[in-house]
């Protein structure tokens, strides 16, 4: 029995099924997104939407929807499925579904009378260029398939409507056709590997909807230009394959790449597994280098979102070269910026003030999954070169008090991943001693002392940098923990933030933390207290006046509630470590059971992967980005860490 599997009775009930999404990436920042029934409900989802670095950073939409129709006797019964206005759908392609799989690659089955066809899609790795499966299971008398290609040619972000500027021109390539509709476009070639008919039959068909932007109080109709359709007869039994591509192929290779490409995926036959699969395809490799996208379907590489999601995505899962290849494009991209004030032309925010800390946040994970030596071999001049930039103050924005915190100015612009902001101004303007930036210094400068004396480097400057964290560590507990048992947020001057936040977490899940065991305590019951959830840590206590538990509304109504209590699981992976440095092996059976709440996300919002939020209160409900890659990559890291335990604890029974 497959892991994801949704049957007749939810495929046609759409309140059930159009909520449900699939995503699957080129890793070379090309994807397909759409629901599990096929029906766009967003603008950014498409067949076939690539990155074009001629144009701009942003992706595009080339293929938005292909409609299959069965014909038999001359009747057609179309499969695909639009919605219209006043909630009309058309033409209604999902009463015929069977059934949705989704273990290698997704898998849709038709049942049209006696017609019986599943339908595979696999999207080629480092290609533009997506292949579409059809195999006729079942039909008592000769059938015939139509396939109307809907095209749009626009950024993701934007709509096309019916216009004249549109280059009609057909060109005639092996089993199929080539069209661009617009100037400064790549070429779209659709064929199949087989000969099938062209029938030029050019319409815009008007006024589709996507209900996901109408919610979000965006512009959400368009018109896309239909120009024909294909048509070619199946026998019981066969396959045919449909290629929609950036470039033109050889129809006699579709079968051979098809089943190459099945043969790299990873099977979702367990939640470990799907997040797997979903970690991979975050990956980005380009001529620049290699890097892991924030999410989809809307980000790009940011770097922050990147050094957290590293370790989860890559060591998690055993790639360790991915993980050297991306830390590598990272630290050097940081370094230029460093040293020239550069930005990077992949990685965005490189230039933010807390990057450095979670480089070496990001390299400090690396020894916790290997070994000290190995670690220290390959990373331990760039640790100490990062902490030496922040003693140096090279670090733009990040400056060394003499009581050993850093401070950085965010009261103008954010510089946190609190990030939300109005016409440019933060929202929480968190500026001064912000609690996880000192609390990321404090545990460099220990994973620097405790590198240097693993490699027998005693000495006046490893007694210096012991020193300053001595001093760190003391001006922290002096600043940020209150008589509550809580930490502040941020301190700036006299002004001290009250609120309750999940950034504590990340003070007491550091492998060096500023505070003791009993203190680490304190703060792990606030935290259990007011802002755990099973989806997650809340981006804000329940108790404050703030408090907007679900990211719904009008743009800026979102960017109001965005941090102010929807829940983020990447933070319950900084809680369970610091869940175990205060309980140990006796914390395994909680925290096991917590991951069961995300288990339960496979099923729901992009399947086989985790959103970008979580509604603050039941029945936290997925929001933002469908598949988000430091979600997932601390979530993997919390399983490896709890299977590792788990392993440890029966050997030593």
């Amino acid at each position: 029995m497959s892991y994801l599997k949704f049957d007749k009775n939810l495929m046609i009930n759409l309140e059930q099924s159009l909520p449900k999404e699939m995503l699957r990436t080129n890793m070379s920042g090309a994807y397909h997104c759409t629901t599990i029934v096929g029906c766009n409900t967003r603008k950014q989802h498409g067949l076939l939407v690539i990155p074009i670095p001629e144009m701009d950073d942003k992706a595009h939409v080339l293929l938005s929807s292909l409609d299959e129709s069965v014909i038999q006797h001359g009747a057609s019964f179309n499969l695909g499925l639009h919605q219209y206005g006043d909630n009309v759908f058309s033409p209604n392609g999902h009463k015929y579904i069977r059934e949705f799989t989704c273990e290698s690659v997704p898998k849709v089955t038709f049942r049209v009378g006696g017609v019986i066809m599943t339908k595979e899609k696999v999207f080629i790795s480092h290609e533009n260029r997506i292949l579409i499966r059809y195999t006729l299971l079942e039909a008592h008398s000769p059938t015939s398939l139509r396939f109307r290609p809907f095209l749009a040619f626009r950024n993701a972000n934007d709509l096309v409507v019916e216009n004249p500027g549109i280059n009609r021109e057909i060109r005639h390539v092996p089993n199929g056709v080539a069209s661009c509709l617009y100037e400064g476009y790549p070429t779209l070639f659709m064929q199949f590997n087989k000969e099938a008919a062209w029938v030029d039959d050019p319409h815009w068909y008007k006024g589709i909807e996507y209900y996901k932007d109408r919610d979000r109080g965006i512009p959400y109709k368009e018109d896309l230009w239909v120009p024909g359709y294909f048509e070619l007869p199946i026998k019981k039994g066969e396959s045919v394959i449909f290629s929609a591509s950036t470039f033109e192929a050889d129809p006699a290779t579709f079968e051979q790449t098809y089943e190459a490409e099945l043969m790299t995926r990873t099977c979702r036959t367990s939640f470990f597994n799907c997040l797997k699969n979903a970690a991979k395809q975050f990956y980005l490799k380009n001529e620049h280098g290699m890097y892991i996208m924030a999410g989809y379907p809307w980000y790009n590489v940011r770097s922050r979102d990147e050094l957290i999601a590293l370790p989860g995505c890559t060591l998690a899962i055993d790639h360790e070269e991915d993980y050297h290849a991306i830390l590598e494009s990272s630290i050097d991209a940081l370094r230029r910026n460093i040293e020239t004030g550069a930005p990077d032309r992949v990685i965005k925010e490189i230039d933010l003030p807390d990057i450095p800390l979670w480089t070496v946040w990001a390299i400090q994970q690396y020894r916790r999954y290997t070994d000290g030596a190995r670690c220290a071999a390959r990373y331990l001049d760039t640790v100490q070169y990062l902490v030496e930039c922040v003693r140096e103050g090279r670090i733009s924005n990040l400056h060394l008090d003499p009581n050993g915190l850093v401070s950085s100015d965010g009261a103008d612009k954010p510089v946190t991943w609190l990030s939300a902001s109005i016409e440019g101004r933060p929202i929480i303007p968190r500026t001064g001693y912000i609690l996880e930036f000192n609390a990321l210094w404090y545990n460099a400068l220990m994973f620097l002392v405790s590198m240097l004396e693993e490699t027998g480097r005693h000495g006046e400057y490893t007694d210096t940098l012991r020193q300053l964290a001595e001093k760190t560590k003391a001006s922290f507990i002096s600043t940020f923990l209150n008589d509550f048992g809580y930490l502040y947020d941020y301190v700036n001057g006299a002004y001290t933030d009250l609120e309750v936040r999940p950034n504590m977490a990340i003070a007491i899940g550091l492998e060096y933390s500023p505070l003791d065991r009993r203190q680490r305590k304190k703060v792990l019951d606030f935290c259990t207290r007011e802002l755990l959830t099973p989806k997650g840590l809340r981006s804000l206590s329940p108790k404050s006046h703030d408090y907007r538990p679900v990211y719904v509304g009008n743009p800026v109504e979102r960017e109001y509630a965005v941090h102010q209590g929807p829940a983020r699981p990447w933070l319950f992976g900084f809680y369970a470590d610091a869940y175990f440095k205060v309980f140990g092996v006796s914390g395994l059976s909680f925290i096991e059971r917590m991951l069961i709440g995300y288990e339960d996300e496979m099923a729901e919002g992009c399947i086989g992967s985790l959103s970008e939020m979580y509604d603050g209160n039941p029945p936290y409900t997925g929001r933002g980005a469908v598949s988000t890659a430091k979600n997932v990559g601390e979530i993997l890291s919390t399983i490896r860490t709890v299977n590792r335990m788990s392993k440890a604890l029966t050997q030593s029974e």
